[in-house]
């Protein structure tokens, strides 16, 4: 069994349009053959435009990156092998046919992932903020919301006690 902090993104190359297929195909292979350990995650990024037609306004999903699939895996000879196998796959992205996996960085910035934020302070907690338009502030942590990575504080402003958000890392714990 595998740790999941050794899988890496890499890049899959399809079919136009088969992206989805590919997507399904994949699940598929790794739920017959129980790589569940191997093949963490298979994504199609999508985002919502939004069309309007004839004045009426409608939602539809767009592929970020048409003609690819995201595929969260531990590279090893057997992983490699099926997806690069995968019906609709024409091979991995990377030099040659090797398979180079996205770095920390580019895997935030597409939005598959936020980084795991440690935070040392809870609510009631006196904080000093130390960017942004409130830095060097004093205030008190009111609420924390770890999926947004950020706190709602007061701090004293103009001699009264003003709701603020800030993200973890405007803040740190006096």
């Amino acid at each position: 069994m595998s740790e999941t902090n050794n899988a890496k993104w890499y890049v899959v190359h399809t079919y136009s349009g088969h992206e989805n297929k590919v997507k399904a195909n994949i699940e598929k292979i790794v739920e017959n053959r129980g790589m569940e350990d191997e093949i963490l995650q298979v994504v199609v990024p999508t985002e919502i435009v939004v069309e309007i037609k004839n004045g009426k306004r409608k939602d539809k999903s767009k592929k970020i990156f048409p003609g690819y699939a995201l595929v969260k895996m531990i590279m090893t000879d057997e992983s490699w092998y099926v997806v690069r196998n995968t019906r609709g796959v024409t091979g991995f992205v990377g030099p040659g046919s090797k398979p180079i996996p996205l770095t920390d960085d580019e895997v935030e910035n597409m939005g598959l992932e936020k980084r795991k934020i440690e935070i040392d302070f809870a609510i009631g907690d006196s904080i000093t903020v130390i960017s942004g338009p409130f830095e060097n502030f004093l205030g008190t942590v009111e609420e924390i919301h770890m999926e947004r990575q950020s706190i709602k504080a007061t701090i004293s402003m103009f001699g009264r006690e003003t709701p603020v958000e800030l993200e973890f890392d405007q803040i740190q714990k006096n």
